[in-house]
């Protein structure tokens, strides 16, 4: 397997990205209405023009190449795979960047397309942790409701049987689900956490809080005692052993960081203030299916698309306009809650290290 030790410098050194999320698509068979992405916008109907936008497998190569090794790249959109060479970009990256970990959250409303594709994914990137989050919102109606998929929560159980397949055949395979908190379904966490605790094969159950800048902002006026009272759920889950913990080598070191992190996006929300130190556009980026290259996916301002760069991520990162926002991050006092951002943060930072070494020990 591709080891995380490899990326131990960058606790030292942040010089260069490690972590790539990239939005290969816009295209979407949901509609939710807290998707910070695409807003409700509606505007990925035009597949033909949203598809011709769409960075082509050989400028993907050419950015690929540009990045050295990374510790993981994770695939979002819109519905990363209604991306039909998902397989072929992953490849890409895998054979380029060996990242330690690929990662797809997808709303598992494809189960054939998404088993098929994940079982070749798998194949071919045997030295990798493979991760596939599917979203569950709500139980039955309630999740087909929030999501604006009619029979939305069947597929996503119908993908689950798949997939829990593979997790039998594949040691390097890790099936998660992945809930979002809105204001929607805050009252309804302990029987979603109920019943994802007993879904065969899941190895990690998330909780993302609902962020970004929506067209209905009311899903954002969540309750943060329902919040805190959801993630100490899942914490007590891991102490006690009734919920399933990660496959992978390390897999305590990352439940302990994840109740770190929990626990950190709640003070954040209290104090109304970052709480650690961030590293988006050093260690992280964000590159859209367009070109556009973010230092993450809450702030507004581009490094620049990398189609005026050759395709290549160093010349842009290192462009005057680059080089411009990288340094106004340091003075940049803006705080959010992106869940990925903060894995990057604490496992990072040497200063957080005796309270993450406090929680692995209490698992």
């Amino acid at each position: 397997m591709y080891s995380p030790l490899r990326h131990i410098p960058a606790v030292f050194g942040k010089g260069r990205p490690i972590q790539l999320t990239f939005f290969v698509t816009r295209k979407c068979n949901a509609r939710c209405p807290y998707c910070f992405y695409l807003r409700g916008d509606r505007d990925v109907a035009d597949e033909a023009e949203t598809a011709a936008d769409e960075l082509s497998l050989g400028e993907i190569q050419e950015i690929a190449s540009s990045l050295d090794r990374l510790l993981w790249v994770a695939f979002s959109g819109g519905e990363p795979y209604l991306r039909r060479d998902l397989v072929e970009i992953s490849k890409v990256f895998y054979d380029r960047n060996r990242p330690s970990f690929l990662l797809y959250p997808t709303n598992g409303s494809l189960p054939e397309l998404i088993a098929a594709n994940t079982e070749r994914i798998l194949q071919h990137c045997d030295k990798s942790v493979v991760v596939v989050k599917l979203s569950l919102d709500g139980l039955n109606g309630d999740h087909d409701a929030l999501r604006g998929l009619p029979g939305g929560f069947d597929k996503v159980m119908a993908t689950h049987r798949l997939l829990a397949g593979l997790a039998e055949r594949f040691p390097n395979f890790e099936l998660g689900i992945n809930t979002v908190f809105c204001s929607e379904n805050q009252d309804k966490m302990d029987e979603i956490i109920d019943f994802v605790g007993d879904l065969p094969d899941v190895t990690t159950h998330t909780i993302s809080l609902v962020r970004g800048d929506l067209a209905e902002a009311h899903y954002k006026e969540v309750d943060l005692d329902k919040y805190s009272r959801a993630i100490d759920r899942l914490e007590s889950g891991l102490r006690n052993g009734t919920s399933d913990i990660h496959r992978f080598r390390g897999a305590r070191f990352k439940a302990g960081q994840d109740i770190l992190q929990r626990r950190l996006i709640l003070r954040t929300l209290r104090e109304g203030r970052r709480q650690i130190p961030c590293y988006a556009g050093g260690l992280s980026l964000v590159l859209t299916e367009s070109g556009d290259v973010f230092p993450c996916e809450i702030l507004a301002e581009s490094f620049g698309n990398i189609r005026d760069h050759d395709h290549d991520m160093g010349k842009l990162l290192r462009s005057a306009k680059g080089r411009a926002l990288l340094e106004s991050l340091s003075d940049n006092a803006c705080f959010c809650t992106h869940e990925c951002n903060f894995i990057t943060n604490i496992l990072f930072n040497p200063r957080l290290y005796p309270a993450l070494a406090k929680e692995c020990l209490q698992l």
